[in-house]
């Protein structure tokens, strides 16, 4: 898969959720912190986000939020404002290990309406309002999380498209990125090859040095280091969510001794893989 899909991935706990909410004015209420994020699209009306931390933020029609990382928050609805219709969600997501493109994000994500903007996005919020209206729930079980998923990925990617060109740092900067962007897609569509960093500033068609120095300015780790951590992601997911054997799970990630597996697994959990995995399957 590609980075973006990957992370998420990587990151879900559980299945998300969603409906559609109404607040009339006056109205305020507040959402607890938790192990995961949360979102909200404005339908009809206005409303102000009350962040955790920072100042509050006017939303208007066709605006959305996203929490990356739920520290708890508000919705006020003044007086004035009539009411506000919105569709709003929750992802559990696996905030001790966040892919460092999500760790990048902002505490609050907000994509404002603009006309012809992110139709893929405005497709999605459609589609997801269309099928929490549905009154039968005939395939509901397998829409809705698909749609969630999707209008996560869509979130992200506007806001990171949305990062101007010229002055784009960090992750937004390493998709624009030919060489680094080439990089990364070998990594995350490969991660079974044995990379090194030569094989990599091959991939990127860059001299070692050059490709070493740039993947580390903008993604901000080595490449080897991102290599190792991404494996190490990717094993403990499998670890948790399937029953392949250890050495099919070594296999996978780049690794060809179980042994070693074990080993580098352990030096960033701090379990071995099997205990690891009886611990996942008892929380």
């Amino acid at each position: 898969m590609d980075v973006l899909s990957d992370a998420i991935a990587a990151m879900r706990l559980g299945r998300p959720h969603s409906a559609r909410t109404i607040l009339e004015s006056p109205h305020e209420t507040h959402f607890e912190s938790q192990q995961g994020a949360g979102f909200h699209v404005i339908l009809q009306g206005s409303c102000r986000l009350l962040p955790a931390e920072g100042e509050p933020l006017l939303l208007g029609v066709g605006d959305v939020v996203f929490l990356p990382r739920e520290l708890g928050h508000g919705i006020a609805v003044p007086g004035e404002a009539g009411v506000a219709r919105m569709l709003c969600g929750a992802y559990r997501l696996d905030q001790a290990r966040a892919h460092p493109l999500f760790a990048e994000l902002p505490e609050v994500v907000h994509v404002p309406a603009r006309v012809g903007r992110h139709p893929s996005l405005q497709g999605a919020i459609e589609l997801l309002g269309q099928e929490l209206d549905r009154r039968t729930p005939l395939g509901g079980d397998a829409a809705l999380p698909a749609l969630l998923d999707l209008l996560l990925l869509y979130i992200v990617r506007a806001w990171y498209d949305d990062r101007p060109g010229d002055t784009a740092t960090g992750w937004a900067a390493a998709f624009r990125d030919p060489a680094v962007a080439a990089a990364l897609r070998g990594i995350h569509e490969a991660p079974e090859r044995l990379w090194t960093v030569q094989s990599l500033a091959a991939h990127a068609d860059l001299s070692r040095a050059a490709f070493a120095r740039r993947f580390t300015d903008l993604v901000g780790s080595p490449p080897l280091t991102y290599l190792t951590w991404w494996r190490m992601t990717m094993a403990a997911r499998l670890l948790r969510d399937t029953d392949l054997p250890l050495r099919a799970v070594a296999a996978r990630t780049g690794y060809t001794s179980e042994f070693a597996f074990a080993r580098a697994f352990k030096r960033e959990f701090g379990a071995a893989p099997g205990q690891y995995r009886h611990g996942a399957a008892t929380a």
